[in-house]
């Protein structure tokens, strides 16, 4: 009989609460059930003390998240659907803001997509010298990243970087990342990475709770304070045939040829 992993993971070790995208032969793509099952872990999290920290990676030693599994989306007909999945997003990644505790994002590989969301809404990224973060979905599949997303990733590195990075779907590289303030640091290879991490862990864990918690919540606060009306966006990328084309093309490992509509 064979036995199936659950495609996340999460081990309590010494306070520090592991938790890891296991899908390595995916690159740790995320399926909806991996989205709402972070988004639990993070929402239940205990504030007794039994967990100081959490610390969230991938598998597999090629990817902390490739994005969405896009098969996903061949089930979208409706504009409800993409808007029900960038909704869905959303809370996944409020849910990750504010855990309330510390959490650290260790990046080895590609973080793409929802991956990278996820990442930036860590309190703290970490990555080692592989390490290609953005959302190349201008080349890929043609849809749009929600207002909220757009805020979280402008308020780490500056809207003229995000809009940069998202027209020409380039990747970030380590040494880049670091230089902007992407990542605080970046080590030679995922053992090292790895390490650090828990290090980082272990430090942060000995800080008031309290203190944290409030810094954390204050800065969610002030960074949402503004809410936009984003669903005639979402709506016109996923329901177009570009978004379609792109898809197809994306899983067919083909160039996309995009139409405009």
């Amino acid at each position: 009989m064979t036995t199936t992993e659950p495609e996340i993971l999460d081990e309590l070790r010494e306070g520090i609460l592991w938790i890891t995208f296991n899908r390595p032969q995916a690159r740790n793509a995320l399926t909806f059930g991996m989205y709402d099952r972070l988004a639990a872990i993070c929402r239940d999290m205990p504030v007794d003390g039994a967990v100081r920290a959490v610390v969230i990676q991938g598998s597999g030693g090629k990817a902390f998240a490739a994005g969405t599994d896009m098969t996903q989306f061949r089930a979208f007909e409706t504009a409800q659907d993409a808007l029900e999945y960038e909704a869905d997003l959303a809370a996944v990644l409020t849910a990750v803001e504010r855990c309330p505790v510390p959490t650290i994002a260790a990046i080895h590989g590609a973080c793409t997509g929802g991956g990278a969301a996820i990442a930036a809404a860590c309190d703290i990224r970490i990555a080692s010298a592989r390490l290609k973060f953005g959302f190349p979905i201008a080349r890929t599949l043609g849809n749009c990243l929600a207002a909220g997303s757009l805020a979280l990733l402008s308020d780490l590195i500056g809207t003229g970087r995000v809009r940069e990075m998202i027209f020409t779907a380039r990747l970030i590289e380590a040494e880049e990342a670091q230089r902007i303030g992407l990542v605080s640091e970046v080590l030679e290879d995922e053992d090292t990475l790895l390490t650090r991490v828990g290090q980082l862990a272990e430090q942060i864990g000995a800080m008031a709770p309290l203190t944290l918690r409030a810094t954390k919540e204050a800065m969610r606060r002030t960074r949402t304070a503004t809410q936009v009306d984003d669903s005639d966006l979402i709506t016109s990328c996923y329901m177009s045939e570009d978004f379609k084309t792109g898809m197809e093309a994306f899983l067919a490992k083909e160039k996309p040829v995009w139409k405009g509509k």
